[in-house]
């Protein structure tokens, strides 16, 4: 059985806010024994999910839109449907239970430091640390303004209409009155014209506005919102034709065992892995790893895709593909130009060592 682990959640508003990771300065001192412990992250991979969810509710007079507008693709029946936008992913490291150690500098050596993720994953050490701004939660799509309400603009003789066919019948009448009404305004030609620009705008604003709650009546409303869904998948070997979730056009995202829906697939095949050391060898390493520990990821091509077509594909650095090295502390001992490396905290891999 494969090692996957995979968690839906459901994110009704997603990002234009970003946040920073917020990180922590730890030093080296006397009290502590002069060192400092962190931990080595290990790749999760977050997919994110957009999906369009649209509203249909039919008016009241679909019977009549061809008859009295002309309309002929009117909302028969009220429904919801969904639309699968997109996929992106990003690699989010976790921190790995089983990696954490402790990096000890030498008595004396001028106030060794590190940055910590508030997770405990290592930033860079005798080196300051400012974190990216991060995508956080998207701000929610509400879609299209709603119609005003059609009752504010019926009029005596479609209230004492006795029968539906009659109240479609002076409803649109009442569209090609407050047309007329709009043309007479834009051409100049109406008895009481507006005094100036800014009042014409309001007064045609306000008549697009009644116009379209009585269209409304014929041709339905339609409403549209967009959510994200967010998939976290912490891989551990290859995956082929995995699936990372289910979409369906009438119920929208569902969980990768629900069968209500179509799978959407997950295809993860290493690109670059390190070499797979025999007992000896790795006895050997593991004697000589001393100091500060970091990673060197592996690679994977990543692909998300239906049966018909690819949504996502992308290379990624994976963690557990890979290895690990040490950086001794001696490095770091220069009294004068202490060394100072960067990492990278998602992975645990060195950026750059400047001395």
């Amino acid at each position: 059985m494969k090692d996957i682990y995979i968690i839906i959640a459901m994110l009704l508003c997603a990002t234009v806010a970003a946040a920073q990771t917020r990180v922590e300065k730890k030093v080296a001192t006397k009290a502590s024994g002069y060192g400092v412990t962190y931990s080595l992250p290990k790749t999760s991979l977050v997919f994110n999910i957009e999906v369009t969810k649209t509203t249909l509710k039919a008016g009241p007079y679909y019977k009549y839109a061809e008859k009295y507008l002309g309309v002929k693709d009117a909302i028969t029946e009220d429904g919801v449907y969904y639309e699968l936008n997109g996929v992106t992913a990003i690699n989010r490291g976790v921190p790995d239970a089983s990696n954490s150690f402790t990096v000890e500098f030498k008595s004396g050596t001028v106030a060794p430091y590190v940055y910590l993720t508030e997770d405990g994953l290592l930033c860079t050490v005798n080196a300051d640390y400012t974190p990216p701004a991060v995508p956080t939660q998207q701000e929610k799509n509400p879609g299209e303004p709603r119609s005003r309400n059609a009752s504010a603009v019926f009029t005596e003789e479609y209230l004492l209409a006795g029968s539906v066919a009659r109240q479609a019948e002076v409803a649109a009448k009442q569209i090609y009155h407050i047309r007329e009404s709009k043309m007479d305004i834009l051409t100049g030609d109406a008895d009481n014209l507006p005094p100036d620009g800014e009042a014409m705008k309001l007064v045609i604003r306000q008549l697009e506005e009644q116009e379209k709650a009585l269209s409304s009546l014929f041709t339905g409303t339609r409403e549209s919102e967009t959510d994200y869904y967010d998939v976290t998948v912490i891989p551990a070997e290859d995956m082929e034709e995995e699936v990372l979730f289910r979409f369906s056009h009438k119920l929208g995202i569902l969980d990768a065992d629900d069968l209500g829906g179509d799978p959407v697939y997950l295809n993860l095949k290493t690109t670059e892995r390190a070499q797979e050391l025999t007992p000896k060898e790795a006895e050997k390493k593991a004697k000589s790893m001393k100091g500060l520990i970091y990673n060197v990821p592996g690679k994977a091509l990543v692909e998300v895709k239906t049966a018909k077509k690819t949504l996502y594909k992308n290379e990624f650095q994976i963690v557990q593909f890979g290895t690990q090295e040490s950086l001794t502390p001696e490095i770091f001992e220069d009294k004068k130009k202490p060394v100072k490396v960067i990492f990278y905290p998602e992975t645990g891999a060195i950026k750059q060592i400047i001395q």
